[in-house]
C-alpha cells in the first residue's frame, strides 16, 4: 500500500485503521501475484479462520527471506587477499582469489586477510624520529654504554590461518618480539661495533632473530625489511662522546700517517740492502773470479818458465815495463856510462802527434810526412829506452 492510497490514515470511528482489512488487501494482492492461489479455504471476517491467501503470502516472504540469505553467503576474494572461511568460529578452509560461496551467518563466516599488504611496526619512535620513545630506544651494550636506537620493522602476512588463529594483536606482537631482538643483539656487540662498522651487521642479526621468534610462535608472519633509523649516544653525553670520537680520529690519522711513512720507507730501505747484496755478491764473484785467473794464469807461466827460463823472464819484464809506462808521460833513462840524465819528452811528443792529426788545413804532403817523421822518432826513442833497459838488466845479472 502506498503512502498516497487515499484510505492510508483513515479512521475508523475515530480509531485506529482495521488491521484485518490491511492485511486482507495484501493477501488480495499477493493472490493476485501468484495466480489466484487460495480459492478454497478462504475464510471470512469473523469466521476464526485466516483470510484469503494469507498463508501463500507467508510462503513467498519466507522464500525470499531464504533467497536472501542465501545469496548473502556469496563473496569475492581480490588477488591480494585470502579468504578465510570458519565454520561455527573453526576453520574450514582457506579460499584463492575469485567468486566464492559459503553457508551464510551464523553457520559459516569469511575473514579476509591481505597477504600481499607491507606491515609497518616503529621502534624507539612514532612517525619520525624526533619523536623518541625512550623506553624503546635507550640500550645497554657489552661494554656497558648506552645508546638510543629507532628502527623499523617491515613484514607481511605468508599464512593467514596462522595469522588470524595465533595472534590477538600481531602489530602489538611483532613490536615486542623486534624490542626483545634488538636488545638481544644490542647486548652482545661493543658500543662503537653498533654505531658505526657493525650497523648492517646489527639490522640482520635482528631480522633473523625475530623471524626464529616468530615461527616458533607460529604467526603467520614473514620479516621483510629491518631498517635502523638511528643510533646515536644519549642527548646527555653527546658531547663527551663527540670528543671521544674526535680523539679517536686524531689516533687513526696518526696511524695511518705512521703507517704511509713505515710504507715508504721500509721499501726503499729493502731496495738499497738487496742493491748491497747484490753488488757484495757480485764484487764477491769478481774476486774469486779473478784470483781464479791469477792463479791460472801463473800456472801457466810457471809452465813455460820451467821450460824458457830466460826467455820467459825478459817477456814477463816486458810487460811489466809496458803495464807501468803506459800511464807514465815522461820518461827518465839513467845511463851507466856517463853523467848526462836521458829525458824523452813523451808527452810533448804526443801533443805534438795529436795536434798535427787535428789540423785539417794542411796539405796532403805536409799530413803525410809529419806523422810519420814524428812517430819515427817516438819509436826510435822509445826503442832506444827499452834496448838501455835491457842492457842494464843484463850487465846487473
Amino acid at each position: 500500500m502506498g503512502l498516497n492510497d487515499p484510505q492510508w490514515g483513515s479512521k475508523n470511528n475515530g480509531g485506529p485503521p482495521d488491521l484485518e482489512e490491511l492485511l486482507r488487501k495484501l493477501n488480495a494482492k499477493l493472490s493476485s501475484l501468484m495466480g489466484g492461489m487460495g480459492k478454497g479455504g478462504a475464510g471470512k471476517p469473523g469466521s476464526g479462520q485466516p483470510p484469503h491467501g494469507f498463508a501463500g503470502g507467508i510462503g513467498l516472504i519466507a522464500a525470499i527471506i531464504v533467497l536472501i540469505w542465501l545469496g548473502s553467503g556469496f563473496y569475492i576474494v581480490d588477488a591480494s587477499q585470502r579468504g578465510v572461511v570458519l565454520r561455527f568460529g573453526k576453520w574450514s578452509e582457506t579460499t584463492m582469489p575469485g567468486p566464492h560461496w559459503h553457508l551464510p551467518f551464523p553457520v559459516e563466516t569469511v575473514e579476509v586477510v591481505n597477504v600481499s599488504q607491507v606491515r609497518t611496526v616503529e621502534i624507539g619512535y612514532r612517525d619520525n624520529v624526533k619523536n623518541k620513545v625512550l623506553d624503546e630506544s635507550l640500550m645497554l651494550t657489552d661494554d656497558e654504554n648506552i645508546i638510543d636506537i629507532q628502527f623499523a620493522v617491515q613484514y607481511f602476512v605468508n599464512n593467514p590461518t596462522d595469522y588470524l588463529f595465533n595472534n590477538r594483536d600481531p602489530d602489538e606482537n611483532v613490536h615486542q618480539v623486534a624490542e626483545s631482538a634488538i636488545r638481544e643483539v644490542v647486548g652482545k656487540n661493543k658500543m662503537d661495533f653498533v654505531l658505526y662498522e657493525g650497523r648492517e651487521q646489527v639490522t640482520a642479526e635482528t631480522s633473523k632473530l625475530m623471524q626464529t621468534i616468530l615461527d616458533r610462535y607460529k604467526s603467520g608472519i614473514f620479516i621483510s625489511k629491518v631498517t635502523m633509523q638511528n643510533a646515536q649516544p644519549p642527548e646527555q653525553v653527546q658531547a663527551s662522546f663527540d670528543d671521544a670520537v674526535k680523539a679517536g680520529q686524531d689516533r687513526d690519522r696518526q696511524k695511518n700517517e705512521g703507517e704511509a711513512y713505515a710504507n715508504d720507507v721500509i721499501p726503499r730501505a729493502s731496495g738499497a740492502a738487496a742493491r748491497l747484496m747484490e753488488e757484495a755478491q757480485g764484487y764477491r764473484q769478481s774476486v774469486i773470479s779473478n784470483a781464479e785467473g791469477d792463479a791460472s794464469r801463473f800456472k801457466q807461466i810457471l809452465v813455460a818458465y820451467q821450460k824458457a827460463p830466460t826467455v820467459t823472464r825478459e817477456r814477463m819484464y816486458l810487460d811489466m815495463m809496458q803495464q807501468m809506462l803506459t800511464s807514465v808521460s815522461k820518461v827518465m833513462i839513467d845511463q851507466k856510462k856517463g853523467n848526462s840524465l836521458l829525458y824523452l819528452p813523451l808527452d810533448k811528443l804526443m801533443q805534438a802527434t795529436q795536434g798535427a792529426n787535428a789540423t785539417g788545413v794542411t796539405s796532403a804532403s805536409k799530413i803525410d810526412v809529419a806523422p810519420s817523421t814524428t812517430q819515427g822518432s817516438d819509436n826510435a826513442a822509445a826503442q832506444s829506452a827499452r834496448d838501455s833497459l835491457l842492457s842494464r838488466d843484463r850487465e846487473s845479472r
